[in-house]
């Protein structure tokens, strides 16, 4: 039994043996690895439950999974601390879930975070827990005093309503576009994150979502890769290639260029008492890739999934998503 058979998260991937040696494939190969250039864009994850649930949820959040907790305003709060006393160098924090505006505590933490300086991106789907009227009322207050410092990502998977609901349920869209045409009338800064999983062209994909946002008149440029983000998706197949250091050529493509180079995620699972740093969101059921509990720490761990800080590209996801999907969840 290797480590993705110890509790996996449900649909995680299983009996991937291929995976289990952080420093070399199963071929005897040199593993890729990633390391930590510069701590640009700090993630927290607000906790998994979410008011819907998708097909195909990158971290099978739902209105009933809370194996990442919600995590607290003081909590964050410390990591912005730690940031500013060690002079991290730290211009980005992002928010994600499970959806973000279902965590009572996240106006505060948001207002925190946008009073220190930071630019903030929040990950949402924009439906209901978006738009109760005491949420409204604080996102206005923020958007008057911070204007562009905060910028929200709103999940539409496809720019039908049939496909769009075909993954996250029927009447999903409709909603979603109610959220997406109250933030637009209010300028809010606003991008959206699609999904390549229709197998259409990424130049058909972009023209649907163009038509889409000049019908709505949204201020979105669908062909600006940094306002429509097409993301790749996601399975649990574990055949996926490993990546060894000799891929790097092979795919033309940078350790440095990789998420994992310029940011980390913090997460609070279900029954512990202490936030913990990951690489990312993508493998926060994982323990294998615990960091600690504390940047500083988090930028030297060393021994198993790590070497100096940098992160072992031994999960299926590191292949599947970053390096082969190019998927990044930063601006």
């Amino acid at each position: 039994m290797n480590r993705f058979e110890k509790e996996p998260a449900p649909g995680a991937p299983l009996g991937i043996e291929k995976f289990s040696a952080p420093d070399c494939t199963a071929k005897g190969e040199i593993r890729a690895q990633v390391p930590l250039n510069q701590l640009d864009t700090l993630w927290f994850n607000t906790g998994t439950l979410c008011n819907i649930e998708c097909v195909n949820c990158y971290i099978q959040s739902s209105p009933t999974n809370d194996r990442l907790s919600y995590i607290s305003a003081p909590e964050v709060a410390a990591f912005l601390d730690e940031i500013e006393h060690d002079k991290l160098g730290t211009t980005e924090i992002g928010f994600t879930g499970g959806e973000p505006f279902m965590n009572p505590q996240f106006l505060t933490m948001l207002n925190d975070t946008l009073e220190r300086g930071f630019k903030v991106l929040v990950l949402t789907n924009a439906m209901k827990p978006l738009q109760r009227k005491k949420v409204k009322k604080a996102l206005l207050d923020l958007q008057a005093r911070f204007g562009k410092q905060m910028t929200l990502r709103i999940s539409l998977d496809h720019y039908t309503k049939k496909l769009h609901d075909l993954e996250r349920g029927e009447g999903s869209f409709d909603k979603a576009i109610i959220g997406i045409d109250w933030l637009s009338e209010h300028r809010f800064s606003l991008n959206i994150a699609g999904r390549t999983m229709w197998n259409e062209q990424e130049d058909k994909e972009r023209l649907g979502y163009s038509q889409l946002i000049k019908a709505r008149d949204w201020s979105i440029d669908a062909q600006n890769r940094e306002q429509l983000i097409l993301f790749p998706e996601m399975d649990d197949k574990p055949d996926v290639p490993e990546i060894t250091t000799a891929c790097w050529d092979i795919l033309n493509v940078r350790p440095d260029a990789m998420m994992c180079a310029t940011s980390r995620m913090v997460i609070k699972r279900r029954g512990s008492p202490r936030a913990q740093i990951v690489p990312c969101t993508l493998i926060a059921y994982d323990e294998a890739f615990d960091m600690g509990h504390k940047l500083h720490d988090a930028a030297k761990a060393d021994g198993g999934m790590f070497a100096n800080g940098a992160v072992k590209l031994c999960h299926p996801y590191c292949a599947k998503f970053c390096v082969l999907g190019g998927g990044s969840c930063s601006v």
